[in-house]
C-alpha cells in the first residue's frame, strides 16, 4: 500500500512538472515569435482572433437559450389554438317573413 501512495505522489509531482515545462516552453516560444519581424502583428491578430472567438461563442449560446424561447412559445400558442378552437356552431337562421 505504501508503494502505490509513493507512486501517485510521484506521478502527480511528475505531471505538474511537465505541466511547468510545457508552459515554460509555450511562454518562450511566444518571445521567440514576437522577436521576430512582423512577430508582433500575428501575436495581435491572434489575440484579436481569440477574443472574437470567445464572443461568437457567448453569442451562439444566446441564440440557443433563444431558440429554446421560442420552441416553448411555439408549443403555448398551439395549445391556446387547441383550446380556442371549439366545436362549430350552427349559423344563426333568419327569421322567416
Amino acid at each position: 500500500m505504501a508503494t502505490s501512495r509513493s507512486q501517485g505522489k510521484a506521478g502527480a509531482k511528475a505531471e505538474k512538472d511537465l505541466v511547468g515545462r510545457l508552459a515554460g516552453a509555450g511562454e518562450e516560444a511566444l518571445q521567440r515569435l514576437a522577436e521576430l519581424p512582423g512577430g508582433q502583428r500575428a501575436l495581435n491578430a491572434m489575440n484579436d482572433l481569440r477574443s472574437r472567438v470567445d464572443d461568437l461563442g457567448k453569442r451562439v449560446r444566446g441564440v440557443e437559450q433563444l431558440e429554446g424561447r421560442v420552441s416553448k412559445l411555439e408549443k403555448d400558442v398551439a395549445a391556446l389554438k387547441k383550446a380556442k378552437s371549439p366545436a362549430r356552431r350552427p349559423a344563426a337562421r333568419k327569421p322567416s317573413s
